[in-house]
């Protein structure tokens, strides 16, 4: 009854976090089209009021108009890194518990080195959180079993370790959900930013040759508007990075007090039913 609880909770937190991407994506697609077409294509950032002549001297969001179909896309990137950040950062922050976790995996293991379970139990429901959540699983399943003399010891580390790792499964795959978003956009920012880039230059010269003599003021105010894409895409993408290495870490340290509280357990456990 307990694992079904557990399970039909994880189905529907992924099922809330899948709703939440499927809406988040084209929604802010829809706000970035917004933004470029009605506030940088506004008519008072341009000469003469007119987005299709040259933006003022010195006003950057007609500048960034200027830099093509491909702003409003860069823009939504940007958006969603933002948004899955902040996402990922609660979702964590809600897993690590209320306390330290560093403590509470100490305290945790002084308790079960003391067979004081119970107390051990107590401090697992005052911090919270999916380290909690599988330490207290571990322990529930501690104290059952010692209380049974039935079953072979090396059985019952199984059966304890077992516990841990089904627990450990259901709440972790939600700490690593949408993390996959914001590595792809990692990886495609600075492509789209690039490309963006090269379909400007490529405009630039060829308006360069339709005019038939040089004009170095046009070519560098085309090839200025064209780099905005790639400094919208690196920028996108260094922060993408960023991030995504943060929360892996984030990631890295909640498994590993996992991994510590669950050892101590087992350990623990083996040594008393001996």
């Amino acid at each position: 009854m307990k694992n079904s609880k557990k399970s039909n909770s994880g189905s529907l937190g992924e099922s809330l976090k899948t709703v939440f991407a499927a809406v988040v994506i084209p929604l802010e697609i829809l706000i970035a089209a917004l933004i470029f077409i009605y506030v940088l294509g506004d008519g008072g950032n341009f000469q003469g009021g007119d987005s299709n002549n040259a933006a003022l001297p010195g006003n950057y969001m007609g500048i960034i108009y200027k830099g093509g179909i491909l702003v409003p896309i860069l823009i939504s990137l940007l958006m969603m890194v933002i948004t899955f950040a902040l996402e990922r950062f609660i979702t964590i922050t809600s897993a690590k518990g209320k306390g330290s976790i560093q403590k509470f995996v100490r305290k945790i293991k002084s308790l079960i080195e003391s067979n004081n379970i119970d107390q051990a139990m107590t401090e697992c429901d005052r911090q919270k959180g999916s380290v909690a959540n599988v330490v207290k699983a571990g322990l529930s399943k501690y104290s059952e079993l010692s209380k049974t003399s039935n079953i072979e010891i090396d059985k019952r580390v199984v059966i304890i370790q077992k516990d841990i790792e089904e627990t450990t499964q259901l709440e972790m795959p939600m700490l690593q959900k949408n993390l996959v978003i914001i590595a792809t956009i990692a990886s495609i920012a600075t492509l789209m930013g690039l490309l963006g880039t090269v379909l400007g230059m490529i405009k630039a010269f060829a308006a360069l040759a339709q005019a038939g003599s040089p004009d170095a003021v046009e070519l560098a105010n085309g090839i200025s508007e064209a780099l905005i894409n790639t400094a919208f895409g690196i920028g996108t993408s260094a922060l993408a990075i960023i991030l995504y290495n943060y929360f892996t870490s984030a990631i890295d340290s909640l498994t590993y007090a996992i991994d510590e509280s669950g050892f101590s357990i087992i350990q623990n456990f083996s040594t008393q039913a001996k």
